[in-house]
C-alpha cells in the first residue's frame, strides 16, 4: 500500500512536468483543406505547416493529389525541395524530360525553374513542398489534360 501511495505521488509531481497548453503544436497527418481548382486539374488538398515564418523564412506545405490530379506550370522565388512520403508523382521542368517521383524520393528546384508536379494517372501523391517565403508562387502555363495524358502514356512506356 505504501508502494502504491508513493508511485501515485511520483507520478503527480512528474504531472507538473507535462506539455504547456501554450506550445503551437501542428501536425502533419491532418489532410488540410481542398484547394480552390485555380492552378491544377483534379483534387488537391493542402496542409500549411510552417506558412509565412518571418523568422524561418522558408514554409512547408504537406499537398496530397489524387490521382489524375496536375499542377500547372509554375515558378518559385526561391529554391523548392520536394519530399515524397507517399504514391507517385510525374515532375518536370522546362526544357527538360518528365520523370516518376516515388515514396521517398526528394528533388531540388532552384529557384526561378519553371517547372510542374503532379499525381500520376493512377497514383494519388502526398509531398512535403519546402520553399523561401516571401514573392508568391508565379504561374505561368496552364497543364493541359491533353499534355498531362500524354506524359503519362510517354512515362508508362519507357
Amino acid at each position: 500500500m505504501k508502494k502504491s501511495i508513493l508511485a501515485l505521488l511520483v507520478l503527480a509531481s512528474l504531472s507538473g512536468f507535462a506539455q504547456d497548453s501554450e506550445y503551437k503544436v501542428s501536425s502533419y497527418l491532418i489532410e488540410g483543406t481542398k484547394a480552390p481548382n485555380t492552378h491544377y486539374i483534379g483534387e488537391a488538398w493542402l496542409n500549411a505547416i510552417i506558412h509565412d515564418d518571418t523568422e524561418l523564412g522558408y514554409n512547408i506545405t504537406k499537398a496530397t493529389f489524387k490521382a489524375n490530379s496536375t499542377l500547372d506550370w509554375h515558378q518559385h522565388s526561391s529554391t523548392q525541395v520536394l519530399i515524397i512520403v507517399d504514391g507517385e508523382a510525374y515532375y518536370q521542368e522546362r526544357g527538360k524530360e518528365p520523370l516518376i517521383l516515388e515514396e521517398g524520393d526528394v528533388i531540388k528546384c532552384e529557384k526561378d525553374i519553371e517547372h510542374w508536379h503532379s499525381s500520376t494517372k493512377l497514383s494519388d501523391v502526398t509531398y512535403l513542398a519546402l520553399y523561401g517565403g516571401g514573392q508568391p508562387t508565379t504561374w505561368t502555363e496552364v497543364v493541359t489534360q491533353e499534355y498531362y495524358d500524354g506524359v503519362a502514356k510517354k512515362l508508362k512506356n519507357n
